[in-house]
């Protein structure tokens, strides 16, 4: 069992240290990590956010915020996990929030993000890296090093700017085409060892191809479960997604381009503009020459295993549960649909109405949105998607919410 204890404060920026006891600060600041310079919402100051906010001042941004966990569980502390005006209210400016859960049974790769508003969609900055170790992990015989998503030299963290793609940063660096020569972030490597490399899609819309010129990568765990060791050239990940792969320096001293490809029109790999580079110790301190060639071992999602296999209640049969729920996902004009049923804002914020005397679920506004299931049920929930993006439905553009006797439970 992991306790986390994370204290959110809205006051002048303090320093952060990962520990059970943590304190996050969110503030506005002017960062310009790609040379074009913009306004974000910044977690301690920095961005990407401190692995695990602050005098909200810029009146064209929203001075309120949230933080959500995303990928823990939080069994029996829903109201820790940030979704505001469901689970929590939103944290006002010049106030504070303590989240207090713990992470039974998990352990691996996580992140967080602001769940207020646009602050995720409008790509604003407030998200970061976190991860839960186990000291135990059984695929720890593959690696040499485990390097956390707040150390450069060995993670790979991807995020965009704006609604629409600017520019792909890698640990928070990056360039745009015409901009200037910035930078890339560098993960340095030793020649023979095995790294440990955490990645973590903190997009708000593009995927991405991700690859290292001229190198296997070995997937060993999947949004924070571990899996069957399965080897790849090149990695599609969607918004929120997560991956553990194992790399093995061992090709000769130099410099690697990593590709990071997004799924929006005219990108390339020009000039290193959707990319980060991969360096061996006593290399040089240049641009990689080295050439993407096309995938011949893409990794496919269905080839993937749990490790450990967790088991399912009921009967082990597709279609055998109590409740069988099929949820057809599609978007149109950029709205989305589930079941042909598009998200009707309620008028009053779901937690206010819980506050106001609502004594079931049948009484939320707007009810149609709503799923009610019996408790003591096994329930089959079947998602399917005719959207452009695809898998990438796992979180955002919706959530449910689970009601079992009474007990709100955020599912994520």
């Amino acid at each position: 069992m992991c306790l986390l204890i994370i204290f959110i404060f809205f006051i002048p920026l303090l320093s952060c240290e990962l520990g059970s006891q943590t304190k996050l600060t969110v503030g506005n600041k002017v960062i310009a990590p790609n040379g074009f310079e913009r306004s974000a919402t910044l977690v301690n100051g920095v961005f990407p956010g401190p692995l695990i906010s602050a005098e909200l001042t810029d009146t064209s941004m929203f001075t309120s915020t949230s933080v959500h966990w995303h990928g823990i569980y939080q069994n029996g502390t829903s109201y820790a996990n940030g979704t505001s005006s469901v689970t929590q209210c939103p944290i006002a400016q010049n106030h504070s929030y303590l989240h207090s859960f713990s992470a039974q049974n998990q352990a691996g790769t996580f992140w967080y993000h602001s769940h207020y508003s646009i602050q995720y969609a409008s790509c604003d900055g407030l998200r970061g890296p976190l991860v839960i170790y186990d000291p135990d992990d059984p695929r720890a015989y593959m690696y040499d090093v485990d390097d956390a998503p707040y150390h450069a030299e060995a993670t790979i963290l991807r995020y965009i700017i704006g609604n629409v793609t600017d520019s792909v940063l890698v640990d928070g660096l990056g360039r745009y085409a015409g901009g200037p020569m910035f930078d890339l972030a560098v993960i340095s490597v030793e020649q023979g060892k095995r790294y440990h490399l955490r990645l973590v899609s903190t997009s708000c819309d593009s995927n991405f191809q991700f690859s290292i010129d001229g190198y296997s990568l070995t997937v060993i765990e999947v949004d924070g479960q571990l899996t069957e060791p399965l080897v790849v050239d090149q990695l599609q990940i969607y918004a929120s997604q997560r991956y553990s792969v194992v790399l093995v320096a061992d090709q000769r001293t130099d410099n690697y381009w990593i590709p990071n490809l997004p799924n929006t029109a005219n990108a390339s790999f020009k000039g290193g503009t959707t990319s980060a580079i991969l360096r061996y110790k006593d290399a040089s301190q240049a641009d990689p020459t080295t050439i993407n060639t096309t995938s011949t071992n893409p990794l496919l999602e269905t080839n993937l295993h749990a490790l450990i296999n967790p088991g399912a209640p009921g009967i082990p049969e597709y279609g055998a549960a109590d409740i069988n729920l099929n949820l057809q996902v599609s978007a149109v004009d950029g709205n989305f649909y589930i079941n042909n049923v598009s998200l009707a804002a309620p008028t009053v914020p779901v937690l206010l109405q819980i506050l106001s005397g609502a004594q079931d679920l049948t009484q939320l506004m707007p009810n149609e949105s709503v799923i009610i299931f019996e408790a003591n049920k096994v329930v089959e929930l079947t998602l399917s998607t005719t959207s452009l993006g695809g898998p990438g439905l796992q979180d955002n553009p919706f959530y449910l919410i689970i009601n079992y006797d009474m007990v709100l439970a955020d599912a994520t």
